[in-house]
């Protein structure tokens, strides 16, 4: 028997999720609806060994082959020329499945396929692989489905993973240059800490007990490298399994989330970019029908920062408790004045989606200038880095060749 996770609906129409054991999905199916619970997504666990997993479910555990945005956007803009052509569904994925260049997509398809060929709808077939379609995926297909708004919902997915994914190129184009300089700085201190001041070491003894501070600091560090360096890896790796182990917990992610945030200079693009994402997902789900709820709930579970997905979900609980959409947003502190007056319009006059979207466009104007002045607010930081390591490299090597040069004068 297998391990199967999956996802539904209870009786109440709550959602729930869990994992049973199974000969296979059907027989996960009937025992939920059995429970009273309506199956949405029910796929294989990969928690099995790694010698009886099948290579995808490997490659997907150890993060290789998984399809990036730009694949997910492609599929979707394909999707869309699909249903608006009125080529038959299965022909189109059919097509799909063989032309596509990622493995781990192209088997999905061919799943899908076969879900659909065993009378699924395209939603729940879909959500048989969540690590490749994300749940705001599925809820709009599933909407689009239901009205029969399948070409609209393709539209608006396409242009939505566009957005996302020219926003993710942006922040990595202007996060790599101060990246190769932290790696250029931490190198340079590398080989001098390891191969130069080593060289140096017998001529500065010669001063005995005159050897300046610095040059000390520089010396014990460089000689702890040089003759302990397996114990400096050990220490080194375990703080870093350590770090990731309260990282991936409760609440050290949530604390590190919020220390991210709290950044100077990249804690407030962070917000911006993830605010941004937000009110378009928001705008999106409720242009294609999802209920305000469900989205809600939804963008808390896929907001990639759980200090603000704790927000999300404090939002969603006044919104449930019947209070307006922009009184709710004022309560739990996450947008400023202007877009609170946004949202405040857009309930009055019954376009809240269309100024939620203006709301994503103005944190996409604002993430856009972040990015250009980047450089110039983050070069005088590295300009401080700089010098300090130049000072402390020039002292340490420096002043203890003056003192000789003293002494040398001096005995002379």
């Amino acid at each position: 028997m297998s391990q199967f996770l999956y996802s539904g609906r209870s009786p109440r129409g709550e959602p729930v999720k869990g994992s049973l054991e199974a000969e296979s999905e059907d027989a996960v199916a009937a025992r939920l609806q059995q429970d009273g619970v309506t199956p949405i997504s029910i796929v294989a666990s990969l928690d099995a060994p790694l010698a009886s997993a099948p290579l995808s479910q490997i490659a997907l555990r150890m993060g290789m082959g998984r399809p990036k945005t730009a694949d997910l956007v492609l599929f979707t803009r394909q999707m869309y020329t699909i249903v608006k052509s009125g080529i038959p569904l299965l022909r189109g994925l059919r097509g799909l499945a063989g032309s596509t260049h990622n493995p781990l997509l192209r088997r999905a398809l061919e799943d899908v396929l076969h879900s659909l060929e065993a009378g699924r709808d395209l939603a729940t077939s879909f959500g048989r692989h969540p690590e490749i379609f994300p749940e705001i995926y599925l809820g709009i297909i599933a909407v689009g489905e239901a009205t029969g708004t399948l070409e609209a919902a393709f539209l608006r997915l396409s242009e939505y993973l566009g957005q996302e994914r020219d926003m993710q190129v942006r922040v990595k184009a202007a996060l790599r240059y101060p990246l190769m300089v932290m790696v250029a700085i931490g190198v340079a201190i590398g080989v001098i800490t390891t191969f130069v001041m080593p060289r140096f070491a017998p001529l500065f003894r010669a001063l005995g007990n005159d050897i300046p501070l610095p040059t000390r600091i520089i010396m014990g560090t460089a000689e702890i490298a040089h003759r302990d360096w397996y114990w400096v890896l050990a220490v080194g790796a375990a703080l870093l399994l350590a770090g990731r182990a309260y990282v991936r917990s409760v609440g050290g992610r949530l604390r590190w989330h919020k220390f991210l945030l709290a950044v100077p200079v990249i804690g407030p693009l962070a917000r911006q970019a993830t605010l941004s994402r937000l009110s378009r997902t928001l705008s999106i789900a409720l242009t294609a029908g999802m209920p305000m709820l469900e989205t809600l709930a939804i963008i808390a579970r896929v907001c990639g920062n759980d200090y603000l997905a704790r927000r999300m979900l404090r939002l969603r609980d006044r919104v449930e408790r019947g209070e307006p959409l922009s009184r709710a947003a004022a309560g739990v502190r996450m947008f400023p004045p202007l877009v609170l007056q946004m949202l405040a319009v857009g309930e009055e006059t019954g376009e809240l989606p269309q100024l939620l979207d203006e709301v994503a466009g103005f944190y996409e104007r604002e993430v856009e200038f972040s990015l250009s002045t980047l450089s110039a607010a983050i070069e005088p930081i590295l300009i401080v880095l700089i010098g300090g390591m130049v000072l402390i490299l020039a002292l340490g090597v420096f002043l203890p060749m003056w003192n000789l040069i003293a002494k040398v004068g001096a005995g002379g």
